[in-house]
């Protein structure tokens, strides 16, 4: 069985992806960059005793991606406890929005943004009630 076990988010400027990521989620960061020949932080998303896994920011080796193109990747979402107040923490580090919040009936509310790098990321706060 294949199971995802890492991560790796590309960026243009790691200093700004980490502070984004950082101050939205509370990621943490080590420099792998010299195991990895390149820029390279590995990302600790939680805590070793709670469902997750962790990953890496990498410096990215090609063009960003275009405004409005198709995705041409996977999308990474993260659960969170306050869908609002996240949503309101990705907009203040200079995050936008790229579907905004929607209700997964009975489930949980859904949305998706784009981070400092151009990349898009998913939020999910679970909550049996929305609609």
């Amino acid at each position: 069985m294949g199971r995802l076990v890492h991560f790796e988010i590309h960026v243009n400027d790691m200093e700004r992806a980490k502070k984004f990521y950082g101050e939205v989620f509370g990621w943490s960061f080590q420099d792998w960059s010299e195991y990895a020949g390149m820029p390279y932080f590995g990302a600790v998303t939680g805590n070793e005793n709670e469902p997750g896994i962790n990953g890496a920011l990498m410096q990215r080796q090609s063009a960003s991606p275009e405004t409005n193109q198709a995705l041409n990747a996977y999308v990474c979402t993260m659960g969170v406890e306050n869908y609002d107040l996240t949503e309101t923490k990705i907009l203040e580090n200079g995050g936008k929005v790229a579907m905004p919040k929607y209700a997964l009936p009975g489930m949980a509310w859904q949305g998706y943004y784009i981070d400092t790098e151009g990349n898009i990321l998913g939020i999910h706060q679970p909550d049996k009630n929305a609609k």
